[in-house]
């Protein structure tokens, strides 16, 4: 992943149009009690986040599609290659959502603000007073 491409955003968390600055307040998706705080602006080029109010509902779709391929991912492992029952294959199912439920929704926020905001290698040079909002 280079930076300057869409992935490196957002599989690192940051900012999709400089690539350096930290969307999140906190790296660990696993601190819960922190895990929807994202910082309002890039600390390196000024980008707003939240680009308008409930910017990142729609990030819930991206969720749901995340989490229905790692769920058919943990069924076919688990019970065409491992050789569990069903109903065990449920229960792993259940276990990957859980587990990887901060994740995947760090990735689809990521993803869907990566779909309005491109890279700009010269956007750390720019200031606020550029026009950016």
């Amino acid at each position: 992943m280079l930076k300057g491409s869409k992935l490196y955003s957002v599989f690192t968390g940051k900012c999709p149009v400089c690539h350096e600055g930290d969307m999140y307040k906190e790296s660990n998706p696993y601190k819960l009690n922190k895990i929807y705080e994202m910082h309002e602006r890039c600390s390196v080029c000024n980008t707003k986040y939240k680009i308008e109010p409930s910017f990142f509902y729609g990030a819930m779709y991206i969720s749901y599609g995340i989490g229905v391929a790692f769920a058919v991912a943990a069924f076919i492992t688990s019970y065409f290659f491992i050789g569990l029952e069903v109903i065990p294959s449920f229960v792993s199912i259940i276990m990957v959502l859980i587990g990887l439920g901060p994740i995947i929704m760090r990735l689809a926020r990521n993803i869907w603000i990566n779909m309005f905001l491109s890279y700009d290698k010269n956007a750390k040079h720019k200031t606020s007073e550029s026009g950016q909002d």
